[in-house]
């Protein structure tokens, strides 16, 4: 059972939007940016709001693959490994990030909720492969060890 700020917060997000079928989205982005994750009470709580189907919104949630139903570290690391990240050597970069953060494929974010690693298809800048991102923002050219240095800046 969540918090009722966590309801407020969604009223206050459907307020912005308005409660119409097609602001479904747009709802979802904004509370899933708010907790770095789409709690499931609230994607129900949304669907009653908005009159739609508790199974439609989850369909729609399930289907774009930018929603998590799973909390979300403080920071999100995304380790291309898209065809020109993959020839220049990005895997022995995921696998040095797995090592740093004791994560694996099956447990994608630490236990503090400090960092969650992902593996994605494309980022978008092949040209500056192999690339990285952390909250979005894109770590260029990298190397196992510099992936290492930059989790060490992150902990602070």
């Amino acid at each position: 059972m969540l918090d009722q700020t966590y309801y407020d917060k969604a009223d206050e997000i459907i307020a912005e939007h308005g409660a119409h079928h097609a602001s479904l989205i747009p709802i979802i982005q904004d509370i899933q940016t708010e907790y770095r994750y789409l709690p499931p009470e609230l994607l129900s709580y949304v669907a009653k709001k908005l009159g739609i189907n508790e199974a439609k919104a989850y369909s729609v949630a399930t289907f774009y693959e930018n929603f998590s139903f799973e909390p979300k570290g403080k920071y999100i690391i995304k380790v291309c490994d898209g065809t020109a990240c993959h020839v220049r050597r990005s895997i022995p970069i995921l696998e040095r990030l797995y090592s740093e953060l004791g994560l694996s494929p099956e447990k994608a974010t630490t236990d503090d909720m400090m960092f969650t690693l992902e593996t994605v298809s494309c980022l978008g800048a092949c040209g500056l492969a192999p690339v990285l991102t952390v909250n979005d923002k894109v770590y260029p050219a990298m190397t196992p060890d510099a992936a290492a240095e930059l989790i060490r800046e992150l902990r602070g």
